[in-house]
């Protein structure tokens, strides 16, 4: 199950070895920053944290939040998936 936990300001995705989670901040203009991709140990390699980036992507497009990729991994899921592209802040 995918979520954003408010409380923790993370995304969240259920896995059957624990959470992946993605942290962020939102910033004054009213971006998302995504600052950090985190998967279980034993799910690393299994493409959980591509689910977990395009449930994110999608979730911001849905609810027309840009984000600022501040994440490395994110940056990467976005040279690989350019589809995306209109999601993308141009700045913070």
């Amino acid at each position: 199950m995918f979520r954003d936990n408010t409380d923790q300001l993370q995304y969240e995705l259920e896995t059957d070895a624990g959470i992946a989670l993605m942290t962020y901040r939102d910033s004054p203009r009213g971006h998302r920053v995504l600052v950090h991709t985190e998967v279980p140990p034993a799910m690393q390699g299994l493409g959980v944290g591509s689910r977990l980036v395009k449930a994110v992507l999608d979730d911001a497009r849905a609810h027309g939040r840009p984000i600022v990729p501040a994440c490395e991994f994110v940056k990467s899921y976005l040279e690989r998936h350019p589809e995306y592209a209109d999601v993308v802040a141009g700045r913070v």
